[in-house]
Parts: C-alpha cells; structure tokens; sequence
C-alpha cells in the first residue's frame, strides 16, 4: 500500500513527524507575532506568544525577547528571572549577566546586582562598564566611599564615562566635596551640550561653592530647557529665598503649585499675602541640592 500511495504521488501521514512540524510552524508564527507586537509597542500581547512559543520550544532568543517585554510592561521580578534562566543557559555571556544587574538595580535589590556584576567580570574581566554597575550597588548600599572608588576606577578605564562622572560628582557633593564635584562637572559641562542632568549638577555644585549668582544662572538654563523640572525649581525657589529675593521664590512656588498642587498639605495654590514668607520658608526648608 505504501509503494502504491508513493507511486501515485500520495504519501503515509506520520502523525509523529506532523506533530513536528505543525509545532515548529507554530513556534514560529508566536515568535514572529512577539517581535512584530514589540515593535508596535504591544507589550502584554508581545508576552502572550513568548511564553506560548516557549512552551513548545525553549528558545534563547525568545527568553531574551520575553524579558524585555516584561521589562517594558514593568514586571521587573519577572524579567529579572527570565534573564538569570537565560543566564544559567548561557554561563559564558556577560552581556546577559549585565543584563539582569541592570534590572536587579531598577529593582533596589543591590546585593543580587553586585553578584550579578561580579560574575559578569569572571568573565570579561574588569571593564569601566561593570565598575560603573558595581558602584551603583554600592551607591544603593550606602557605601559612598566604595562609591567613589569603583567610578574612579571606571574613568580610569574609560575617561568619557559620563555616567561615571556624573554620578561620582553627584556622590561627592553628597558627601560635602563641592571641589571634587566641581572637576566632574566642569568636565561634563565642557563635554555635553545642554544636558539636563548635566545642568542641574552644575548649579548644585555652584550653590555649594556659595556662587548664588552662578547657580541660579544655570537653574534658569534648566527651567528653559524643561519648564517642568520640578527640582530645579524647588532649588532655585529656595535659593532665592535665601538671596532675599522673596518675589522671585514666590514666582517659583506658585508655578512650583501649578505643576504640583499638592507640594503643600493643605495648600490649594492660592495666596494671600499674609503669611506667605512663612509658608515658603516651611516649603523650601527641607529641600537639600546637595544630597543624591
């Protein structure tokens, strides 16, 4: 019967092998789904095929695309463990390891991150990006002075790590080195163009030197820059007041209302001009430019 079905062009059905080969089709059909629902930015159903295609075949690169998704859906836990499966798949790919750190530190989970961190150096040895990533765990630790030298140690390996010298400047005006954070900043500055980071690192540093002048100059570089930065207007606000400017840290308080009305328990934006000096002395005092 088989030599006959063959010979006149007809084949024996293997339910096996179309078994195979419907899951293959399958798999693929949910994969390409996946991608092109990533692409339209239809994350929950980008997740949907990804897992189903990882029913049918444990496919690296759909676990990375799977933990994407669910980065972009804000699932961190989940993602983080997707990509440390991933990770036990592929013990030799530091990038994959770097991957999960990152989401370990959106997480606040410092401790997984250093480790994370550290077997990604196992392997590739030290590199400005893993100091960097091991001094943001430290940073979430608390430990500013690990802090400091793990970022020097990244510039060191790579002297246009702005990151890293964002962050050590930002760390060292934190501890009370305005000096130090004065070098990062003049670098960054001299560096980027209009960066608003950048920027307000700037005028924090100047508010700790005492160069008031300077400092509200590059505040107002931020505001025009993002008219909705709400720390920069908190800090300029509070600058002001200290400056003696009382009309100018009212302006900022109002607008600071504007974009915040609830800045103040019990505050609904309106002034009356008793009592106003007061109120914004109570709003501007417990804002602190200088820490992290």
């Amino acid at each position: 019967m088989g030599f006959w079905k063959s010979f006149f062009g007809g084949e024996e059905n293997d339910p096996e092998e179309q078994k195979k080969n419907n899951e293959a089709r399958n798999f693929d059909i949910l994969k390409y789904d996946g991608v092109k629902a990533m692409r339209t930015h239809q994350m929950d159903y980008a997740v949907k095929c990804f897992r189903e295609a990882l029913k049918i075949k444990d496919d690296p690169e759909s676990r990375d695309y799977l933990s994407q998704a669910l980065l972009a859906t804000g699932a961190l836990e989940e993602s983080l463990a997707e990509l440390k499966t991933l990770a036990a798949q592929a013990p030799d790919n530091a990038k994959v390891l770097l991957q999960a750190a990152h989401v370990a530190y959106m997480l606040e989970d410092y401790a997984e991150m250093k480790q994370l961190c550290l077997k990604a150096q196992e392997l590739e040895g030290d590199s400005a990006t893993v100091s960097y990533m091991l001094a943001q765990a430290a940073k979430g630790e608390g430990n500013l002075v690990e802090t400091i030298a793990l970022l020097t140690k990244a510039v060191a390996q790579d002297e246009q790590h702005g990151d890293a010298r964002l962050l050590r400047a930002r760390t060292l005006l934190a501890m009370g080195d305005a000096k130090g954070a004065r070098e990062d900043a003049d670098w960054l500055m001299g560096h980027t163009e209009d960066n608003e980071d950048v920027l307000l690192l700037a005028a924090r540093v100047a508010y700790a030197e005492g160069k008031a002048a300077e400092a509200i100059a590059v505040y107002d570089k931020v505001m025009e820059q993002n008219p909705f930065q709400l720390d920069a207007l908190r800090e300029r606000g509070k600058l002001k007041l200290e400056q003696g400017d009382k009309q100018g840290a009212e302006e900022d308080m109002r607008r600071l209302l504007e974009l915040n009305p609830g800045e103040l328990d019990g505050t609904n934006g309106e002034y009356q001009a008793e009592g106003v000096e007061q109120m914004m002395k109570r709003a501007y005092s417990p804002i602190n430019p200088f820490g992290l």
